[in-house]
Formats: structure tokens, C-alpha cells, sequence
């Protein structure tokens, strides 16, 4: 289980510069689709959790997308979540961001499989 950063694509200019001495910390621009826009990515892992927020200007990341940012930052093996917490909790500081978590040093939990979904049916549409 690891948690990286694509270097690459880090922004090293302007108000949300940074570079390699901050680590897994930073922003990044991820190409999107061609003719689309970058992903806007903001990477953190401090307090105990590995988080990556992504938003585009104009919509939300799909699924598909997210696993794409997800596959760039963690690993394959790794379990990260989206997560719903309380109303109380709520913040809500851009529409069309979501977010990756993953706790250090824990498993989490996840239901069998079989809960989720039938492997054998594929994709449906």
C-alpha cells in the first residue's frame, strides 16, 4: 500500500506552487480527455489520512474518472472511499469536487462482495 504523487503534473507556479519537498502534498493538473480540461487535484496526507480532492470546472468527476485519479495516486491493492458523513458535518466549498480518503495504517472494512455486486453478469448498461 502506497500513496504517491505524479510529479509531472504538479503545479510549480502561482498561488498553489509546490515541489517535491512537500512531498505528497500539493496541486496538480491532470490531463483529462482530449479537448477536455485538466483535472484540478489537490493532494494531502497529514493527520493520519491520504486524501486527494478532484474537481473540474464545469461538472463533477464521473466514476471512470475518479478510478483514473485513484489509480495515479494509490495502488492498485489499496481501498480508498468517498465519503458520506453526517448532515451536521456537511461542507460543501465547491460543487463539482469530490474526494478520495484512505486512513494510514488501517484496513477498511468493506462488505463481501457478493453484497456489491454478481462478477460473473460484467458490466450492465
Amino acid at each position: 500500500m502506497t500513496f504517491k504523487v505524479p510529479n509531472q503534473f504538479r503545479i510549480r507556479r502561482g498561488p498553489m506552487a509546490s515541489d517535491e519537498s512537500n512531498g505528497n502534498n500539493g496541486a496538480f493538473w491532470i490531463p483529462g480527455r482530449p479537448g477536455r480540461p485538466p483535472f484540478q487535484v489537490i493532494a494531502s496526507d497529514g493527520d493520519g489520512w491520504e486524501h486527494v480532492s478532484v474537481s473540474l470546472p464545469d461538472r463533477i468527476p464521473t466514476w471512470d474518472e475518479m478510478c483514473t485519479v485513484k489509480a495515479m495516486f494509490w495502488s492498485d491493492g489499496d481501498c480508498v472511499m468517498q465519503l458520506h458523513p453526517p448532515r451536521s458535518e456537511w461542507v460543501n466549498n465547491h460543487s463539482r469536487c469530490l474526494h478520495l480518503w484512505r486512513p494510514v495504517d488501517q484496513e477498511i472494512p468493506a462488505p463481501p462482495g457478493w453484497m456489491v455486486g454478481d462478477k460473473t453478469l460484467g458490466v450492465l448498461t
